[in-house]
Parts: C-alpha cells; structure tokens; sequence
C-alpha cells in the first residue's frame, strides 16, 4: 500500500489540474456528457449525473463569491463535486486513472464552431448576461408592482395582497432569449413580474423573471416562462424577515397563495425544486414549514430538507397542498378552504403567532 502512494499523489494532482482544463470548457462538457440539460441562467440544469432530463443536477457555469465554475450539486442525493467527479460518476468509472483517461480524450478532441462561439459568449468581459450584476441593474430597472399588469397578472390567480411586497416589481418589456423549444417567430421581449432573490441578509444576489403574456391574464406562450439569474443557489425571493419560523416553497405564487391567509408569516420562494432543496436557513430559525408541491419533484426535495432540517436541529412541518400546489388548491377551492388547510397544519403556538386569515 505505502508502495501506491506516490501513484495515488500523481492521479490526484493530475485530476486537479484537468479539473481546471475542463473548468474552461464547462458548457462544452456539459453539451457531451449531459445533452439532455440545458443552460438556465448561470447553471446547467439536468436531472442527474447519468444526464436524465430534470433540473435536479445545477453546473455552475460561472465563478461567483459562493463556488468554482464547473462545481455541481444533486439536490435530490446530495452528490456533489467537480467535473473530474461529474464525468467519473456519469461514465461510472471504478478507477480514477480511468476517469482521468476520459477526461483526457475529451480535451483532445476538437471543439465545433459552435463550442467556440458559445465558450466566447459565455466568458466575454466585463458584466455578462445572466450575472449578478445584470440580476441586480434589471430589478433596479423594474417599475413598482402596484397597479401594474403584473398586479392584474397575479390577481388573475388568485392572489389579492399585491401591496407592501418590495421583492416584486414589474418590467413592460423584458428581454427573453428563446431557446430550441420556442417558436422561430417568438418575441425578444414580453412584460414580466420581475422578483429580487436574496440571501439570509437581505443582500440581492439574483432577480427572477416570469414573462406574461400581451394582456398581462396569463404566462407568456413560451416554452421558459420562468427564469433565474444571477446567484440563485441557497437563496430565495423573501416575504418578510424570518425569524425562528418560516415558511419556504418552490414558486412565487405558492408562497403568495399562503400569504392571503397567514399574511403576518415570514416565508420565501426559492424558485425551483432544486433550489428548494438547498436553501440556507437562517441562524435563527427553528421550525420550517415546507409548502410542497405534489409531484415527484417537490417529494425529493422534501426528504433533503428532512435530512438537512434533522442535521441542524430544525423542526420541519409539511404543507402538503389538496391539488398540484398550494395556488391551484386557492383557485379551485377558495381562501377559506385555504385557510382551514394551514390552519390544520399549524402548530398551535404559531396559530396564536400568525392568526389565520380569510379576509
């Protein structure tokens, strides 16, 4: 075994340091080995390491404050890791002189056209599309949501507290890219209900866009209405400021559905499924509130935040909406059969914290 050991510090320097080649190529790699994904923001979304359609799996593409371009998690197992581990585990080597091996051939190959100009567009100077920085100018660009068409937008489902929510603002033409799904003849701008996300101290690391269609009654006929930028990842578009208890769901229109019956409760959207999974709590807090959503999706990242929930202390309490989520339940069944559902969840100390409220 002592005999090995300068064997194993040469595979693992020399994983290190392709590592760093593939780092430069990040969205090449993820085009080879994950084909299914597809890029959303500053991440490469797919369903897992064996490339599985799904967002589960995040590439960051960029580097940021919070992690290294080429970093990847698994918010349904938890799996993390560079490139070197992405390829190691989607070509499901035993040896790591065989991931290293692999990685090589791939840096060998000649990259298309199409790698060359998309790796240009993707590390061009200075601000980049998708970053922080543009997140941050786009909201700050944004008009205040009150009597906008995203107001009209959100009533239309439902949703009747559309005052005090600093988090959302509106923007009457913003910009959308189309991708492979769309239509060739499909707009580069719609109106859009625009939303800040922000990590535990307030601080905007990431805007939120959901397009709306010309009248403002519906999600624009696109095929990405929803989409993330910036520093998505462990933040969330906040509702008040949480203490000791929150409330956290996948989408904006969950958590405002519950906000029309606990309008008092600090809760947050975290955007996705996958992001859900991988919120940070706040230092304070010691019971979380999960509004599910009913699907496979919304299941995996509920057994995460079990494990992560359970690991730090923090009570988790489901809200296990009647329908596909908590909005559909508010338009189908009404704010009073809304209500009596919360109500039935609550703990009874947080029932005479956050009185429940049918309007």
């Amino acid at each position: 075994m002592i005999e090995r050991l300068p064997e194993m510090a040469k595979l693992s320097t020399r994983a290190a340091e392709l590592s760093e080649h593939l780092a430069q190529n990040v969205q090449a790699v993820c085009r080879h080995y994950l084909p299914a994904g597809r890029r959303e923001g500053r991440y490469w979304m797919v369903g897992d390491v064996a490339g599985t359609p799904g967002r589960s799996l995040y590439v960051r593409l960029f580097e940021t404050e919070r992690g290294a371009i080429g970093n990847w998690v698994d918010a349904a197992t938890g799996e993390h890791g560079d490139l070197v581990d992405l390829i190691r585990l989607n070509q499901r080597h035993g040896r790591l002189s065989e991931t290293i091996e692999e990685a090589e051939r791939f840096l060998s190959l000649p990259p298309s056209a199409s790698d060359d100009q998309r790796s240009a567009a993707s590390f061009a100077k200075p601000a980049r599309a998708g970053s922080t920085t543009a997140a941050i100018r786009l909201f700050a660009a944004s008009k205040p949501l009150t009597g906008s068409m995203a107001s009209t937008y959100l009533r239309s489902r439902g949703i009747t507290r559309v005052s005090d929510l600093p988090a959302l603002r509106f923007h009457p033409r913003c910009y959308y890219k189309p991708n492979e799904d769309d239509d060739p003849a499909t707009p580069s701008a719609f109106p859009a209900l625009i939303a800040a996300v922000t990590d535990n101290d307030g601080v905007q690391t990431g805007t939120h866009r959901t397009w709306l269609d010309p009248f403002g009654s519906a999600k624009a006929k696109v095929a990405s209405p929803r989409r993330a930028m910036g520093n998505i990842l462990g933040n969330a578009v906040r509702f008040g400021t949480a203490g000791d208890v929150m409330i956290a769901g996948e989408g904006i229109e969950t958590m405002l559905s519950l906000r029309e019956v606990l309008p008092t409760m600090p809760m947050v959207a975290a955007t996705s499924s996958a992001h859900l999974a991988a919120i940070l709590f706040p230092q304070t807090l010691r019971r979380l509130y999960v509004a599910r959503d009913r699907d496979a999706a919304g299941d995996a990242a509920f057994g995460v935040l079990a494990e992560r929930t359970q690991a730090a202390g923090i009570q988790l309490v489901s809200l296990m909406p009647d329908l596909a989520d908590l909005n559909d339940d508010l338009r189908q069944h009404g704010v009073a059969a809304l209500a009596e559902r919360v109500r039935h969840h609550l703990r009874e100390q947080d029932q005479t914290r956050f009185s429940v409220d049918i309007g």
